[in-house]
């Protein structure tokens, strides 16, 4: 591989395993997108909400086998996530399980996607006897997953490219000539992209929309029933949202970290809901705020904030919000 792809070693992230006859089934009621267009080669983002539609956690799936699923999220709410599913699984046939300890997950970022065609030329390498490079058999479309020996591949971002690869602990990742980086770059790219994270300090924070899982295709509103669909229906179709997750940049006194809160100087409030440092001071971050400019309350109508307003630089989204 050249030298103009990276890895990174996503330690922070784990991986739940979810097993058995029902497991489609099962985490089609629970979970916010339709666990059916799952398959070998498609992964899914979905949510898993409170009854309020707040989200506990944000899990990343991947078909080992149709009884056979894996779901990447941060290893720290795992232990929740399988308490909480736990609940529900009553007579179904699933097995949860932390299964973190099997697994490795490393980031793969790329100056360029993988050429058109990339898949036959691969092919073809091998069908000449020589070994086609990770790069020749990532797959293309975000979402999409391939096997590369024992990993799984999948995209995540389209541009800058990135992909996971999620692999058995005795087969590591075959990421032989990626130059290793560290994992502010891979949170910094993730941040430019709009890509909401949920850790233990902001689970139940934020309705779904908060965060744009509508606008990253997290929600399948045709689908039926699931914990916290009727909050998050709602939302959908009677009611603009209010208040999303956006991007910023600002010179900040001390690191922000998810869960921080503050204000803006025109009055509005926000959330972090993640940030990362950057090495000339600033901080790009994204946070949960009303949309728009907010006209500041007229003076004595509310009480000071208790640190001085944060002022910041709204930067564009690489996607669109719904109206």
């Amino acid at each position: 591989m050249s030298s103009e792809w990276n890895s990174v070693s996503l330690d922070s992230l784990g991986v739940l395993r979810v097993r058995g006859a029902d497991v489609v089934s099962f985490l089609q009621g629970q979970l916010s997108n339709d666990i059916a267009l799952l398959g070998p080669g498609r992964s899914l983002l979905a949510g898993y909400h409170n009854p309020q539609g707040r989200v506990i956690a944000l899990l990343r799936l991947l078909q080992l086998a149709p009884d056979d699923l894996l779901a990447i999220l941060p290893r720290e709410l795992i232990g929740l996530v399988v308490q909480r599913l736990g609940k529900f699984v009553l007579r179904a046939k699933v097995k949860l399980a932390d299964d973190s300890a099997a697994w490795t997950v490393t980031g793969l970022m790329g100056c360029a996607p993988p050429r058109p065609g990339a898949a036959s030329a691969a092919a073809s390498q091998a069908a000449a006897g020589g070994a086609p490079s990770v790069a020749q058999q990532l797959p293309a479309p975000v979402n999409g997953v391939t096997r590369i020996d024992a990993s799984l591949a999948l995209r995540v971002a389209e541009e800058p490219a990135r992909w996971l690869l999620v692999s058995p602990l005795a087969h590591p990742a075959p990421v032989s000539g990626c130059r290793p980086v560290g994992v502010q770059v891979w949170q910094r790219l993730a941040i430019a992209a709009g890509e909401p994270q949920v850790y233990a300090a902001t689970s139940e924070a934020f309705v779904a929309q908060m965060l744009n899982l509508d606008a990253l295709g997290a929600i399948a509103f045709d689908k039926g029933c699931y914990t916290g669909q009727e909050i998050i229906a709602r939302a959908h179709y009677r009611g603009k949202v209010k208040r999303r997750l956006q991007r910023f940049r600002a010179q900040v006194p001390v690191p922000l970290k998810p869960a921080d809160d503050g204000e803006f100087p025109d009055g509005r409030s926000f959330k972090v809901v993640d940030a990362a440092q950057r090495s000339d001071g600033l901080c790009e971050f994204l946070a949960v705020t009303t949309l728009g400019h907010v006209d500041a309350d007229p003076a004595g109508a509310r009480a000071p904030p208790e640190r001085a307003p944060l002022s910041a630089e709204r930067l564009a989204l690489p996607y669109a919000l719904p109206d």
